[in-house]
């Protein structure tokens, strides 16, 4: 993690970057833009990791490593461009998630899956990891998965989207 930057500041910044890469395309119809993006924030050592996506089953075992009982951060990071591009709206929620001890056995049968791919923190609690969480604290499930919808609700609310209801 670069130095200053806190978990909460990388998701935005990422969430941030997707909108606006997006609301930048040429169009011929105005358009909506959520842009969102979700990082793993785990102590290790008594120093805080940012845990992306793993690069491959070598990084997502380690990463598993990591998560065992722990208590980590997922934070998401969402940002809304309305089709003037004038306001962005953007905001984060965090969800602290509690793992059990993950045995080799369990890391290396979750590993092989495949269900780590293209995941941050690289497990889906959506899939098979839901057998590691013990808990949830603060934010949602939908958080964790990726998308907190009540929040992504509350942006567009802001951003003047009709029919956004909360």
């Amino acid at each position: 993690m670069e130095a200053g930057r806190t978990p909460r500041d990388v998701a935005l910044l990422l969430a941030r970057r997707k909108a606006a890469f997006v609301a930048a395309k040429d169009r011929s119809e105005p358009v909506w833009v959520i842009g969102a993006d979700t990082v793993v924030a785990v102590e290790v050592d008594g120093r805080e990791r940012l845990l992306g996506k793993p690069a491959n089953e070598r990084e997502a075992r380690r990463y598993l490593g990591w998560l065992s009982e722990s208590r980590h951060q997922v934070i998401t990071g969402v940002c809304v461009i309305g089709p003037t591009k004038a306001n962005v709206f953007a905001e984060c929620e965090r969800t602290w998630v509690r793992m059990r001890r993950i045995e080799d056995h369990e890391a290396q049968a979750y590993v092989e899956s495949g269900e780590w791919v293209d995941k941050a923190g690289g497990y889906a609690i959506q899939e098979n990891a839901d057998a590691f969480v013990t808990g949830l604290e603060e934010g949602g499930f939908d958080n964790v998965v990726g998308l907190p919808v009540e929040l992504t609700k509350r942006l567009l609310c802001q951003a003047g989207f009709e029919g956004a209801s909360v």
